[in-house]
Parts: structure tokens; C-alpha cells; sequence
């Protein structure tokens, strides 16, 4: 047989984003979330704004053309009743959110926003609106959205906000970059650890992953698999209880992300309350530290230099 140079063949390493290097979860320095928690438990509650006869959205049943009356009308429905429905669990239960919010919303509702700060909820910044995506804009449109939705919400809040999620969870090769260089102290779009991990970027700006959940999530659950409320709402007592005997290990995050239209029907309501109150249980009882993610950033990086692995500019 004719030997192959391995340096002729398609088999070595793969393209690599380079933010993060690679880390089992066993093995890392340990710490404790504030009051000696284990498990940080936050809500990303998701309030979006859709374009009428245009742009993208998630639907509840076959589009037939625009305008999309039905599908329009059903997302509507979460910021006309589901979102007050949840905000007033959230109280019941004396929870705090983190509230991914488009900057359309301040245009359309902004009583929601309103009523979102007079809780003393985080405002994180989610674009402009979900009827879009930047994964395909240019470099200097990205940071005209980043700037423009960091700059709405202080004049709105007095506080920049330090968090981002992009719709649809989008990126371009520079989103992460341009986060750090615009002022953002963290981004929701990675989904690969159960603990923040600082990301490398081109300049050396700091920025935190902050886990984000894709499973305990009412859209890829109910809308891609059709999950049933019930169901959901086992998931997220399942995980939970889980993930709270897992932390005797090593400090975790859970997120649960939650959409009003969604989670905010009267049925999957009920259900939710269900899950909610469970884990309101938990922290009455002082074992798990319920938040928001902005929290968790800022504990994370009063621990950095004891937790992390290389934050070097790429």
C-alpha cells in the first residue's frame, strides 16, 4: 500500500469559533452563587414585537400569504393579556425576571416595559424586533442595532442594559465582538454549559456566556415538538429537581425561557404556576439563589480570575 501524507487529507482539525476553549464540567475550581446557593435559577421572559404583513414569527398554524391575521393575532395576544397574566404570577410568587425585550416594544406597548421596571426587572436587550434577524447584516449595521437598543432602553430605564439575546438566537462571525466593544457585559446566545464561560473577543473587551436554555424553552418544546403545557411544566420541575442535585458538585445555572403568547394562554398557565411555585418552594427553604442573569454576571466576575480559563484577545 502507497502511504497518505496526513497533510494531504481532509482529516485534521475542524473551523473553530475560537471564543472558548474546550472544558468537561468535572474538574473545574469550584465557588458558591450568593448566600452559599449552589444552583442560580433565573426567568428570561421574552417580550417581541412582530411586524404586521412582513418578516419573520413564530406560528400556531398554517400561513396562507400576508397579511397573516391568524398567526399576527396570536403572537399580539401575548403582550395584550399573556404577559400581564405572567407578570402577576411572577409577583404572586415573589419572583424577579429578566426580561428579553425588543425595542419595538417601546413603541407598540410601552406600558409593558413600564410595568416590567416598576417590578425591578432586568431589561436585556433582544434587537429591535423578531420579525428580523442580524446574523446577515454588515458589520457597521450590527453595531448601529447593538448601540440603538442598548442607547432606547437607558433613556427609558436610566440603566444601559449589560445583556443581550439576539432574535433567533442569530449571530454573524462578529456578533460576540461587537457586543464587548458596545458596552455588553454578557450574551444569552450560547447554549453550551451549564456555567457562564468568558468568551475571547478580537480586542480583549471582556463578555460572559450566561447559559441560556434551548430545551427549557416554550418555543423549540411547544411549537417545534408540540409538548403539551402539562408536559412543559414536568420538564421544568424534572430539570430543576435534577439539576439541584447535580449542584452538589459544582455551581449550576438554569434558565427557563418563556414566551407570553405562549406560556400565557389560561391552560399552559396554570401549568406553569404549577412548575413555578416548586421551585418558589425551594427558595423559601434557602437552597437555590433565584435571579437574573445580569446577577449572575456580576457575581461571575467578581470570581473571574479564581473560575475562568483564557479571556485572551483572538
Amino acid at each position: 500500500m502507497n502511504s497518505v501524507s496526513t497533510t494531504d487529507t481532509p482529516f485534521g482539525p475542524l473551523n473553530s469559533h475560537d471564543r472558548f476553549d474546550y472544558s468537561p464540567i468535572h474538574g473545574r475550581p469550584d465557588y458558591d452563587w450568593p448566600q452559599g446557593a449552589r444552583l442560580a435559577v433565573y426567568l428570561g421572559f421574552n417580550l417581541e414585537h412582530f411586524a404586521f404583513g412582513s418578516g419573520m414569527g413564530a406560528k400556531l398554524g398554517a400561513s396562507f400569504g400576508e397579511p397573516d391575521v391568524l398567526n399576527y393575532s396570536w403572537r399580539e395576544y401575548g403582550n395584550r393579556v399573556g404577559a400581564w397574566r405572567c407578570l402577576a404570577l411572577f409577583d404572586s410568587l415573589r419572583l424577579p425576571a429578566g426580561i428579553v425585550a425588543n425595542t419595538a416594544i417601546l413603541d407598540h406597548c410601552p406600558e409593558l416595559i413600564q410595568a416590567c421596571i416598576a417590578r425591578g426587572d432586568e431589561l436585556i436587550a433582544h434587537g429591535h424586533t423578531n420579525a428580523e434577524q442580524q446574523g446577515a447584516y454588515s458589520e457597521a449595521v450590527e453595531h448601529a442595532l447593538l448601540r440603538h437598543c442598548a442607547e432606547r432602553f437607558e433613556r427609558v430605564a436610566g440603566v444601559r442594559p449589560g445583556g443581550w439575546l439576539s432574535p433567533w438566537i442569530a449571530e454573524s462571525r462578529l456578533t460576540s465582538d461587537l457586543l464587548a466593544e458596545t458596552g455588553y457585559r454578557y450574551t444569552l446566545n450560547w447554549c453550551h454549559d451549564d456555567q457562564p464561560t468568558p468568551l475571547r473577543t478580537r480586542n480583549g473587551s471582556p463578555l460572559w456566556s450566561v447559559p441560556y436554555p434551548q430545551e427549557v424553552n416554550d418555543i423549540p418544546m411547544m411549537v417545534a415538538r408540540h409538548m403539551d403545557a402539562k408536559d412543559f411544566a414536568q420538564l421544568i420541575i424534572d430539570n430543576f429537581d435534577e439539576m439541584l442535585e447535580q449542584s452538589r458538585h459544582q455551581p449550576l445555572v438554569m434558565g427557563i425561557a418563556l414566551h407570553p403568547y405562549l406560556v400565557g394562554q389560561p391552560y399552559r398557565l396554570r401549568h406553569l404556576r404549577r412548575a413555578l411555585a416548586h421551585i418558589a418552594e425551594h427558595r423559601d427553604r434557602g437552597e437555590v439563589w433565584f435571579t437574573t442573569p445580569g446577577a449572575i454576571c456580576a457575581h461571575v466576575d467578581t470570581l473571574k480570575s479564581g473560575i475562568t480559563n483564557d479571556s485572551r484577545s483572538r
